[in-house]
């Protein structure tokens, strides 16, 4: 594994653009940033292949152990989501998609950081903005990167059980949520399926039918939705959500495995796993090198870090909903840069990955999307 800096396409904003990607550089600073890559050996690739499969699997196990001994307390998940969580583990209501976050260097065993299991984004650059990179750049090279393809299999597959159309929504004004919300749509209407968009502020209930509605009156049977199921369950409109049947992609049973109160179940069920980290809910459990993370947060908010003394606070609006204690991962450092793979499961499989990097230890809504390559 080594970054390796190279100089960008002269027309690298274009060119990304054309492609659906209009947020490659955010309040002024460059996100999708291709003036470096990483390089893998074979071997390396097939390492963080095998290590997303064995966590998927973990998780699951995980998540089948939280619904069967009912300990949604740890969790901290209200009592009006439980329901929808049982139906739709019961029912095995679809996924489509889900991110593990992986510490790895090329020597260790890739250690999960957390699974982000209900709303991952990053996916249009990791399916198609690095792949015609590397058609480009590096024709001879490969790419740990079958995202699109999976992407279209599975909706061929879920169409069958699924009502259609198959709306998409996430609020509006938030170009990155949107260009992988139309990301998604358009793969699935590559596999056939009919599909609407619908911002979730549009969303309405009608109560007379026990029916979720857009502005113009069509029922949503099925939806997609980029957008937390911790928002819904606060929301107005959530308490209908189980009389209303409505089918929701990804499925309620992920509100577990999205919540970082999973990170000591899945290590107290798999002690010194290879590709875990400590953890605990217990605030004494480590006396230093430790990271405290909110059972609900994004993009590295509320973070705090206790190394060798000293500690680091990260800010963000997530505090107060309990926090979970996690073994001080060892990233590298390369080139001064701290890189976070982030690898796709897709309807249950392997997919590819996408490495975010930044300057500090934690990845946040800064920081840089740098592609890949293997040989």
């Amino acid at each position: 594994m080594e970054r390796i800096v190279t100089p960008p396409r002269f027309d690298w904003q274009e060119k990304v653009e054309s492609s659906g990607m209009n947020y490659h550089t955010i309040d002024g600073q460059t996100y999708w940033d291709e003036t470096a890559y990483y390089s893998f050996s074979s071997s390396e690739i097939d390492q963080l292949e095998s290590a997303t499969a064995e966590l998927h699997e973990i998780c699951i196990r995980a998540a089948e152990k939280v619904i069967t001994q009912k300990l949604y307390d740890k969790l901290m998940i209200p009592p009006q989501a439980i329901p929808l969580i049982e139906r739709s583990w019961e029912n095995d209501e679809p996924s489509i998609l889900g991110r593990f976050d992986l510490a790895y260097d090329g020597h260790s065993p890739p250690k999960m950081l957390e699974y982000n299991a209900d709303t991952p984004t990053a996916l249009l650059e990791a399916s198609v903005i690095q792949w015609f990179w590397l058609r480009e750049r590096f024709p001879e090279a490969d790419q740990f990167n079958s995202i699109h393809e999976k992407l279209i299999e599975g909706w061929k597959d879920l169409a069958q059980n699924l009502a259609q159309p198959l709306f998409f929504g996430c609020v509006k004004d938030a170009p990155e949520d949107f260009g992988n919300l139309e990301y998604l749509r358009d793969t699935a209407i590559q596999a056939g399926i009919q599909t609407e968009l619908v911002s979730v502020e549009d969303l309405g209930y009608d109560s007379i039918n026990n029916q979720y509605v857009d502005t113009r009156d069509n029922v949503i049977a099925s939806i997609f939705k980029l957008y937390p199921w911790e928002w819904l369950m606060n929301e107005f409109f959530g308490r209908y959500l189980e009389k209303s049947g409505i089918i929701m992609i990804e499925p309620a049973w992920k509100m577990i495995l999205s919540n970082k109160g999973i990170l000591p179940i899945v290590w107290d069920m798999n002690p010194r796993h290879p590709n875990l980290l400590e953890a605990s809910f217990d605030a004494g459990h480590f006396s230093d090198n430790f990271v405290s993370k909110p059972l609900l947060s994004r993009e590295g908010a509320n973070i705090t870090i206790h190394s060798n003394g000293s500690v680091k606070d990260f800010e963000g609006s997530y505090g107060g909903n309990g926090l979970i204690y996690q073994e001080l991962a060892r990233m590298p450092s390369m080139g001064g840069n701290y890189p976070v793979i982030g690898s796709w499961m897709i309807y249950g499989e392997p997919a590819g990955i996408g490495i975010r990097e930044d300057t500090g230890e934690v990845t946040t809504n800064a920081s840089r999307f740098v592609p890949h390559l293997f040989s």
